[in-house]
């Protein structure tokens, strides 16, 4: 932590920056503290990233200077603020897919000796910066990126800025991506790097992750800093409040109404995964009208490969799926839609929309043979942009407009773009897959009302997530998979995060067996 003679590692002072007609920074002063974790909290579009992508010389500052170590500096590029020292680790990781580990980490600071690139060099001081910091990254240098897991490609990142000689390090949501195993991990390694006196900038929305590694906390709200306070001094529900400027929810809402029949169900379900190996094993489930089944799982379970099996993105090798008595299980996604079930993908950016579409393009996917969207084997652009700026509208997208490039929008407004245009298909059965995933607060508080709502209107939802809390505030049974088995069906009201947690872990109660919450565990006949 800083004393009285050593000057800031950071010191932002009237910070605006604006594009167009809109002000994504307006006058924000932030001090990070040399040696110091400090949290930059905010929702979506409140300006965290376009703030640090200031200070990280990815744009230019309309106002305000740049303090680092004590001295005003001007950054033109990302190469002067890393020679300053100064990294920035992005949500979406900038690595090569295809080159090895060491190739990423020496890109454009290759040492050179005899005229050749002098690999062996590089090779020793990454060795030992991966040793210094408990990395597992020296035993993987010559894999490539595309090999790894999303925990290490994200090491690769942090060793990257390090060996580029970075003391002052940004990371920007860096848990979006990650299972929670990977998030204990990575907490670890920001606990090191600050015991080494580095000092950090940890964008969040996630008030529990600045809580418990952040010494100090920022809140951005409409590209204003409403707030500092040490985190030791506040707590999630007045940061949430700081956040959105108003009271925010966090307790499970009782439900007034009662499931009606299967509306999805499922039996003995076996799905092969991409390399061959099989996925899901002999799973059986229902979900009823006016009910929510979650998912819990730790990721790479069978999760994924079940819901693509759902939504007809996967061919299952056996078993039955079956929509309100009809079996589906060879029909497309495209059937699947027209017939009324929706689907929030796992990856926003690979399967839910277009990157280069404008949003009215992709407002329109899913209901390209839809009516009121097609007429006489013609797409009605009219319509199309009316239903894109009704979402945009309701879902509080950012900016609000519908000729907006997808790839421009940050993740949460993606996302909640997406929630809004599968809602808008008017299903009766909803696949949400990670529906909050990368989603500020208050717009995680928006879309678990529209998820309760729409179950309370009638509708048979499947959510799947990684997060507990959602999870059990979201669901009325919650079924635990483990190596492509449900392990056990609880009820929420019932059972405890630890509990969950155990399962999760393929630890099984005592009582596992038959259930008549309509899912079979993997100990039944």
């Amino acid at each position: 932590m800083t004393t009285d003679n050593t000057p800031p590692a950071v010191r932002l002072e009237g910070i605006t920056k604006r594009f167009g007609d809109v002000v994504a920074n307006d006058s924000v002063d932030f001090t990070l503290e040399a040696g110091s974790i400090h949290a930059l909290l905010g929702e979506n579009g409140s300006g965290k990233t376009t703030l640090m992508s200031v200070l990280y010389g990815l744009y230019d500052q309309d106002e305000g200077t740049i303090y680092v170590d004590g001295e005003p500096r001007t950054f033109e590029t990302p190469r002067d603020a890393m020679n300053a020292g100064v990294g920035m680790i992005h949500q979406h990781f900038q690595l090569v897919e295809p080159m090895t580990v060491l190739q990423n980490v020496i890109l454009g600071h290759e040492p050179v000796a005899n005229g050749l690139v002098d690999e062996e060099t590089a090779r020793e001081e990454i060795e030992a910066i991966s040793a210094r910091y408990g990395f597992e990254v020296a035993d993987h240098l010559d894999v490539p990126i595309r090999d790894l897991d999303l925990g290490t490609r994200q090491r690769v990142e942090i060793v990257k800025s390090l060996y580029r000689g970075a003391d002052i390090l940004v990371l920007d949501e860096p848990t979006a991506v990650l299972t929670p195993q990977e998030v204990d991990g990575l907490m670890d390694v920001m606990e090191d790097l600050r015991a080494d006196g580095r000092s950090l900038i940890f964008i969040s929305h996630k008030l529990d992750e600045a809580l418990t590694i952040a010494d100090d906390i920022t809140v951005l709200r409409g590209g204003n800093a409403v707030g500092t306070v040490p985190a030791s001094e506040t707590s999630e529900q007045e940061l949430a409040q700081i956040m959105v400027g108003r009271e925010i929810l966090f307790d499970r809402k009782p439900r007034d109404t009662t499931p009606g029949e299967p509306l999805l169900e499922v039996g003995e379900l076996r799905v092969t995964g991409d390399r061959g190996l099989e996925k899901v094993s002999g799973v059986d489930l229902s979900v009823r009208e006016g009910e929510i089944l979650g998912i819990a799982g730790v990721q790479g379970n069978g999760q994924s490969e079940l819901i693509e099996a759902l939504t007809g993105l996967r061919t299952p090798d056996s078993g039955t799926v079956r929509f309100d008595g009809e079996d589906i299980t060879e029909t497309t996604r495209r059937e699947r839609t027209e017939e009324g079930i929706a689907y929030i993908p796992e990856d926003r950016h690979t399967e839910g929309l277009v990157m280069d579409y404008d949003l009215v393009r992709n407002g329109l996917l899913g209901n390209q043979t839809i009516a009121p969207f097609v007429k006489s084997w013609f797409i009605d652009w009219e319509v199309v942009r009316d239903h894109t700026e009704e979402i945009i509208e309701e879902f509080d997208v950012q900016p609000p407009d519908a000729d907006t490039r997808a790839a421009s929008l940050s993740g949460g407004n993606q996302q909640k773009f997406i929630v809004g245009r599968e809602i808008g298909h008017d299903p009766e059965v909803l696949i949400a897959s990670h529906p909050t995933r990368g989603v500020d607060i208050g717009s995680i508080e928006f879309i678990h009302n529209r998820l309760v709502e729409l179950r309370d209107a009638g509708l048979a939802i499947v959510v799947v997530s990684s997060k507990l809390e959602e999870i059990q505030k979201l669901s009325d049974r919650i079924a635990v998979m483990y190596e492509g088995e449900f392990i056990d069906t609880v009820d929420p009201n019932a059972v405890t995060e630890e509990e969950i947690g155990l399962l999760m872990a393929g630890q099984r109660r005592d009582d596992a067996g038959e259930s008549d919450s309509g899912v079979r565990t993997s100990g039944d006949p």
